[in-house]
């Protein structure tokens, strides 16, 4: 049974997320992509693969390359869960700079 790769599990790793940034500026070979990397080709190709799974990443055959760069679409996903979280931080930061300007004002 093919287990789906979950997004999240993908960009937690730091590779994965070194690579994503990459291919973020300009389409890349996995050659061009384990340059960047102190690791063998086969180690940045199975990275490549998981991305891949989770769609985050696309890729494009150029003569006899592939081509792989970042699938901005599905990164929306990712922004859209964390938004639910920014508003929480927004309203506590702003409780915080409260607090803060509060205790400012009496130390003066």
């Amino acid at each position: 049974m093919e287990t789906r790769r979950d997004i999240f599990q993908a960009i937690a790793d730091p590779t994965r997320r070194a690579i994503m940034a990459l291919i973020a500026l300009q389409a890349m070979t996995p050659n061009a992509l384990a340059d960047h990397f102190n690791t063998s080709r086969q180690a940045v190709s199975k990275h490549i693969k998981i991305l891949t799974e989770c769609e985050l990443v696309k890729q494009e055959q150029q003569g006899r390359e592939i081509y792989y760069s970042l699938q901005i679409q599905k990164m929306k996903e990712v922004d859209k869960w964390l938004d639910q979280f920014r508003k929480l931080w927004v309203t506590q930061f702003n409780q915080l700079d409260n607090v803060l300007a509060t205790i400012k004002k009496q130390k003066k």
